[in-house]
């Protein structure tokens, strides 16, 4: 299976495939879509959407990842990537693709094992669990460590979704001989 980890931004939105067969990771592809800064802010969430869905089509993804929006200090900031975000959760979910938000800390502690982590820390645990990837770094190593983390839980989540169904299997009695 396919899936697509995405780290949102107005000027830089990385994106990273990765193909997932239990719990094997494969690098597919990853890049960075920029958007035009001298264009208004509507022609750049076009350019945004229409580059993400380009990338959809391409590498036919069955499950998107979407890091989650922190608060800057700068309110203008934090609404126009709140803006960018909501054209990077659309194009998949037109497309058809489920959608998952991640927390950056959760992102980090998923692949370096602490919240805390920093940008290089990041990148180097991508470059290491995905070695056909190559140096990645900033934007797209981030949205590898988006689909990474998207890959764990979502593993995790299947397995204790396999354990409830089981629990909830009526118990067959056992006849008496008589």
């Amino acid at each position: 299976m396919r899936l697509i980890g995405i780290d949102p931004g107005l000027q830089r939105t990385g994106w990273g495939v990765l193909s997932v067969e239990g719990s094997r990771l494969s690098h597919i592809s990853h890049g960075v879509i920029v958007s035009d800064a001298k264009l208004p802010l509507a022609e750049r969430l076009r350019q945004l959407y229409q580059a993400l869905r380009e990338v959809l089509v391409q590498w036919q993804p069955a499950e998107a990842a979407v890091e989650e929006t922190f608060v800057n200090k700068n309110p203008t900031s934090t609404l126009k990537l709140g803006q960018a975000r909501g054209v990077l959760l659309l194009a998949p979910a037109m497309a058809g693709i489920p959608v998952s938000e991640y927390t950056p800390n959760l992102i980090k502690k998923s692949v370096v094992g602490t919240g805390h982590a920093q940008k290089d820390q990041v990148a180097m645990m991508v470059t290491t669990l995905l070695p056909a990837a190559g140096p990645v770094k900033d934007d797209a190593a981030d949205a590898l460590a988006v689909a990474i983390c998207h890959a764990h839980l979502r593993r995790s989540q299947q397995i204790i979704a396999q354990a409830e169904r089981a629990d909830r299997k009526p118990k067959q009695k056992r006849g008496a001989a008589g």
